[in-house]
């Protein structure tokens, strides 16, 4: 079966209602027999939400592995009745830190280690 890939944008905007949508769709799918899982990409350079101001933020969801992550992953956890974990959770600061890291590490030696616009 060939892999699909549904994305839900919006801009940087809370509160547009992204997250619930996105789980009403994954359970639409779900219904119709489709195997289906959720991944939110967020901008921010923190590697995850657990050091983030609630207020600001909003909550922090903590996922059966310990990730501190947003929490739009807890809606599609009860509204697709999986487990979801950290890993489901990008963030433009874990991109960062593994590149980083990596580069540290040698991965790149001799190379030059850009981000390109």
């Amino acid at each position: 079966m060939v892999r699909k890939y549904i994305f839900i944008t919006g801009g940087v905007l809370s509160g547009l209602g992204k997250g619930v949508t996105t789980a009403s769709i994954g359970l639409i799918l779900k219904s119709l027999g489709l195997n289906v899982t959720a991944i939110k990409i967020d901008p921010y350079v923190n590697v995850d939400a657990g050091t983030m101001n609630p207020y600001m933020h909003g909550e922090v969801y903590i996922t059966e592995d310990g990730g501190e992550v947003d929490l739009d992953i807890g809606h599609y956890e009860r509204f697709l009745g999986i487990n979801l974990y950290k890993r489901n959770n990008i963030t433009t600061g874990k991109i960062y830190l593994r590149v980083i890291e990596r580069e540290r590490r040698g991965d790149f030696l001799g190379q030059t280690v850009q981000i390109i616009p």
